[in-house]
């Protein structure tokens, strides 16, 4: 989700219609998802705010933005005030993370001292509850006095400074719970966690225990240490947390062409592992791919892990695959196999589906943990003709035989880029959240955009040469609203929304907004690169941005309707501070909160710990930039956007 303008190659690091339309499929509505032609006008009141670009952060008139938590904040007693220069390892294990991201906010049931997470659930408790935040990737040079730019602070990281990165990874789990002050978090709540990248982890599903997994840490192939480059994710009706490995290849360091498996050589230079990565691997040998060259297979995956339970043990879900997951969102109805929505976020990679083995089952919980253990894995053909496909992921089927390279469904699920390749599945603009909407029964693929793509080889799907500006896609499975067979082996789907500028004289920069003229949204209505995104309980969509700044302005929300006659009309609600993105939109389930993650505050060029941008939120001279997690609320107590 993090993206630099002035390089490329950064995420590895940890990391205008008739132009859509001269390509294939046309903007006409598919009329079984926009059931709400002639509903209400708008439901989104807010008064929208302008573009602009500085150092604070924007929203409407009548709402409240609580700094809920930031880096460095202590989730337990007996932790000073944050003060980043006396930081430790073992304090940072006891702070919440650094560059925050996806959010699930899990009820707690009142009065409720210990239960499944289920029970909690159905509470619907808005008031108090676990916020879960992932923390995607660390920035030396932004966390550490001494270095001078981000690359310096990719080789010389001295070992305390590593293990400080290290704790600062991975998720964070903290109660929360608002008051007559606003939200606060509960210091000392026995639900606070840290999961980060030494935490203990099983290895599930059709890779455990194989070869490719084993090291000489664990020869069993069956736990591994750490999750890193947790980017989005997702949330299960039986109380777990999913959270995605994203850009994990950055945080590994050697040469592939010295790795004596071929094989291994290509997996590795598949996820941009190379020499000159970021040095962990001096003080921690499992990073050196010299060392152990099996170690990057153990990353790349799913986590799932019980927030109620803080003893319990989080475990890799390799039945979901293996790539730079940006997260999986569920559909989970009564009897019916769970269907899980993903994507690759990396440009001309896929969107993959899950399909259970088994149904769901409300009333049995025990049952349910297995859910995402047993199951097809499966990837997206979108034809031109606004058909789709479900293209299976299985050992023995088509090309995934042992003729071309595949031992059995543990190489499948290890090298899933490559399966869904030979498959002919579509590469697609850098797929990054894939989320159902629960209103419509619509899921909707964010494509932030794709530079490397050539005008020879367009598709309606991705209709544009040079994708800068990217676009949104609305996957239709069969059936009707309330009632879609999302296990089915075919959909149809449209384009539902261009980024882009629609006054802009480059067609390039050029943005269509479905049937929407757009004369229908305002100057400051239209956005580029979507990259999360999620649904209030009225079931408008909400889109966090990772780009803007390439078009002058800053990245933020914009909130619109999915259904109506101002379906895919955006309006701004939420603007950055400079140098940063927004991530993880999260609703209270009463609607009357929204959580979200600022990422990356005060990234730009020549921007450092001893030099900042500016020194978001806190403003201190004292306090680097922090990333940091708000809670967003009217200050009348309705709905959010209302």
């Amino acid at each position: 989700m993090n993206d630099n303008p002035k390089d490329p190659t950064r995420r590895s690091l940890f990391k205008i219609l008739g132009s859509a339309t001269a390509v294939g499929v046309t903007g006409s509505l598919l009329p079984s998802c926009n059931t709400e032609k002639n509903g209400k006008q708008q439901s989104l009141t807010f008064n929208e705010i302008p573009q602009t670009l500085d150092f604070a952060h924007h929203f409407p008139v009548g709402y409240r933005a609580d700094i809920l938590l930031r880096w460095g904040d202590p989730l337990h007693h007996g932790e000073n005030n944050f003060e980043p220069e006396k930081l430790t390892p073992k304090s940072q294990q006891r702070r919440f993370g650094y560059n925050n991201d996806f959010i699930a906010f899990m009820p707690l049931a009142p009065e409720v001292l210990s239960a499944q997470g289920h029970i909690h659930l159905r509470s619907k408790n808005s008031h108090r509850g676990l916020l879960c935040v992932n923390h995607e990737y660390t920035q030396p040079h932004l966390m550490f006095s001494g270095y001078n730019n981000e690359y310096s602070a990719t080789q010389g990281v001295t070992a305390d400074h590593v293990a400080i990165e290290q704790a600062a990874c991975g998720h964070s789990i903290v109660e929360i719970e608002k008051g007559k002050d606003g939200w606060q978090p509960v210091t000392d709540s026995p639900y606070n966690r840290r999961i980060t990248a030494t935490t203990a982890m099983e290895i599930a599903g059709p890779a455990a225990g194989d070869a490719r997994l084993k090291t000489h840490q664990d020869p069993s192939g069956t736990e591994v240490l750490g999750t890193i480059g947790n980017c989005a994710g997702g949330k299960t009706p039986w109380g777990t947390v999913l959270i995605a490995e994203e850009g994990f290849g950055g945080a590994f360091q050697g040469n592939p062409e010295l790795i004596e498996d071929a094989r291994e050589a290509v997996n590795h230079r598949l996820f941009g592992i190379k020499a000159e990565n970021r040095n962990w691997g001096d003080y921690d040998r499992r990073f050196d791919i010299q060392v152990e060259p099996n170690e990057p297979n153990r990353f790349g995956w799913m986590v799932e892990f019980d927030p109620y339970d803080p003893q319990s043990k989080p475990r890799k879900l390799t039945s979901l695959g293996r790539f730079e997951h940006e997260g999986f969102t569920l559909v989970c109805k009564p009897e019916q196999p769970v269907v899980a929505y993903g994507g690759d976020d990396d440009e001309g990679q896929f969107v993959y589906r899950f399909v259970s083995q088994h149904h769901y089952q409300p009333d049995n919980p025990s049952a349910n943990w297995q859910l995402l253990t047993e199951g097809t894995l499966y990837a997206a053909r979108f034809a031109d003709d606004g058909n789709g496909q479900w293209l299976p992921l299985i050992y023995g089927q088509g090309p995934l035989t042992a003729a071309n390279g595949f031992r059995n469904q543990a190489d499948v699920m290890i090298d899933t880029r490559r399966a869904a390749a030979m498959l002919g599945a579509t590469p697609m603009d850098r797929p990054e959240d894939v989320e159902t909407n629960p209103h419509n029964d619509c899921t909707y693929v964010m494509l932030t955009k794709n530079k490397k793509r050539g005008s020879d080889n367009l598709d309606a799907a991705n209709p544009r040469a040079r994708n800068i500006a990217g676009h949104i896609l609305e996957i239709v499975p069969p059936g009707v609203k309330g009632n879609r067979d999302h296990s089915s082996a075919s959909f149809q789907w449209q384009q539902f929304l261009l980024g882009g500028n629609p006054n802009a004289e480059n067609p390039a920069e050029r943005g269509a907004y479905g049937q929407q003229s757009h004369y229908d949204i305002s100057s400051h209505g239209w956005f580029a690169n979507p990259d999360n995104v999620a649904f209030d309980p009225k079931g408008n969509m909400w889109v966090a941005t990772d780009g803007c700044e390439r078009f002058g302005f800053h990245d933020g929300l914009w909130a619109m309707a999915t259904e109506g006659p101002l379906r895919a009309a955006p309006k701004h609600f939420f603007g950055c501070p400079r140098g940063a993105e927004v991530c993880g939109p999260e609703f209270s389930p009463d609607g009357k909160t929204l959580f979200i993650a600022i990422q990356h505050p005060a990234d730009a060029r020549n921007s450092t710990y001893d030099q900042p941008l500016h020194r978001w939120p806190d403003n201190d001279p004292k306090l680097p930039p922090r990333p940091s997690v708000l809670a967003i609320y009217r200050e009348d107590g309705k709905e959010v956007g209302s």
